[in-house]
């Protein structure tokens, strides 16, 4: 068995640890690999383990793996920060985008959808964290852009998204993922049907459980460290 593959069951050790603890299925969580950065080889070691949900960031690696991974069957999100101008490109190669967090997008999304007549599964980003480095809209205003979003007809809602708070204070964390879930509520109280939670990265999956994921996003602790911060994935310039 090789790494990846030792990885993987170590994750899904700590998912159903985490489940067990916060007295859920392990059936309600989902992994996704987050696969910036890395090899089409790698990612075809975590399919061949069993694992075929897979998260991108940017339009270059999308387009650079793609070819290789056409033959094994497996999921694809957007997890990135969307530029407009990179829509159509994208939209060849994901089965959900993950990252809607403005108007602009989501009405440059539809058109495209009317254009090729089909449809595609979003889930809504939401800044929990209010900090300035990262994308998404508020949550003060996520009610109201859940709503508008719902009336475009080639968008399927089917989600949130949040990036946690990276803090040492898990007090701290909690509140940030506690914060999307109540924003759900309030979404799912006007009959858009948002019943994912996409929030828990490699370090704090297990808080993100406890207050209600139903996908998280690892990476590095499958992988192995990458090369870059963090900080460089949400860099929209890049």
């Amino acid at each position: 068995m090789n790494a990846i593959a030792e990885n993987i069951i170590s994750i899904k050790k700590r998912i159903a640890n985490a489940c067990i603890k916060s007295n859920r299925s392990t059936d309600e969580v989902k992994l996704l690999l987050a696969t910036k950065t890395v090899s089409a080889s790698n990612i075809i070691s975590a399919f061949k383990a069993g694992e075929t949900l897979i998260g991108e960031n940017k339009l270059q690696e999308l387009q650079e793996k793609a070819e290789q991974l056409k033959v094994y069957p497996h999921e694809t999100h957007f997890i990135g920060h969307l530029q407009s101008n990179k829509v159509k490109h994208v939209l060849k190669h994901v089965q959900c985008i993950q990252s809607v967090d403005r108007l602009s997008l989501a009405e440059k999304l539809q058109k495209r959808l009317e254009f090729e007549d089909r449809t595609m599964n979003v889930f809504l980003q939401v800044n929990t964290s209010n900090e300035a480095s990262k994308f998404g809209v508020s949550p003060q205003n996520a009610l109201d852009f859940a709503l508008r979003v719902s009336r475009f007809d080639r968008i399927e809602i089917r989600g949130l998204m949040t990036i946690g708070l990276f803090s040492e204070e898990d007090f701290r964390v909690h509140k940030c993922f506690r914060l999307l879930k109540d924003i759900q509520h309030q979404v799912l109280e006007k009959g858009i049907p948002a019943h994912e939670l996409s929030m828990g990265m490699s370090g704090d999956l297990e808080i993100a459980i406890e207050e209600g994921s139903t996908m998280v996003r690892v990476g590095t602790a499958i992988f192995g460290a990458r090369s870059y911060p963090d900080s460089y994935y949400w860099n929209e310039n890049k």
